[in-house]
């Protein structure tokens, strides 16, 4: 077992590390540009949310409140048939693409996740542990964190898959740099 506290080093400079490949990844590569698409007529419809002043938070349309007994009455079930439905999350007004407080929280989820992986790992394996047993633990720790979460935005909100499995990509390099990382600094 190795004291969580030895392994500063390969949590900050793992967190650092899947920040940068993610900035990498979502400005240099191309297959993230056609994760979301235009809405026809998008002028009239940004108009239309504009002129009842939605709020910022997420919505769902038709909304039943969360009561079954709304979702199987024939109104609403008009509303579904008749559409669109639609999941929503409506941003602040204040500049919503000023990205630095999203990079900032992104950076503390980076440091975050690799503190579970460095925990988990330092409960499995001992100091001077070989390479690739780090790499497994801390990198299967980190893709489990970055990724298998991303399922349920397909199943629950029917998020294109192609979207969920490029994101899940991106874990699996997330969590392979995280292991690289951890084997390369690991305690003797």
């Amino acid at each position: 077992m190795v004291a969580l506290t030895a392994l500063w080093l390969p949590v900050l400079v793992a967190g650092a590390v899947v920040f940068f490949a993610s900035s990498i990844i979502h400005m240099f590569l191309p297959y993230h540009r056609k994760d979301f698409g235009g809405l026809p007529e998008e002028d009239k419809v940004m108009e239309a949310l504009r002129g009842v002043d939605v709020p910022p938070g997420d919505y769902v349309m038709p909304y039943a409140g969360g009561d079954p007994q709304v979702m199987k009455s024939d109104e609403f079930r008009a509303k579904v048939e008749a559409g669109p439905v639609a999941f929503m999350t409506v941003l602040p007004k204040n500049d919503p693409m000023a990205m630095g407080p999203q990079l900032m929280q992104w950076f503390v989820y980076c440091v975050v996740v690799s503190v579970f992986a460095a925990y988990v790992t330092s409960r499995a394996l001992g100091p001077g542990a070989e390479y690739l047993s780090v790499h497994r633990f801390a990198g299967v720790t980190a893709f489990a964190a970055y990724g298998l979460a991303l399922a349920q935005r397909s199943i629950w909100f029917h998020q294109s898959w192609t979207t969920t499995f490029k994101s899940m990509f991106d874990a699996l390099v997330y969590g392979m740099l995280t292991g690289g990382i951890f084997g390369w600094l690991w305690p003797s």
